[in-house]
């Protein structure tokens, strides 16, 4: 599987497990909301900095993200 593809069923899947939409996980982040639609579809290749942020507020590490 890309590994963007994996990078974004993790975000959903945590994010679903803390009750978040989409929206409420870029407000926390400070990024836009289709932004974080795009890196849970997969078309998105954030940062390491970006990463680092969304792992950040989903309490994980940027590592689990990707595993």
């Amino acid at each position: 599987m890309d590994i963007r593809r994996r990078l974004g069923r993790n975000v959903a899947r945590i994010r679903h497990d803390k009750g978040w939409s989409q929206e409420d996980l870029a407000f926390e982040c400070g990024l836009h909301r289709t932004y974080i639609s795009g890196i849970e579809r997969g078309i998105r290749n954030p940062t390491v900095l970006v990463l680092e942020k969304v792992a950040k507020q989903l309490g994980v590490s940027p590592g689990r993200l990707l595993d």
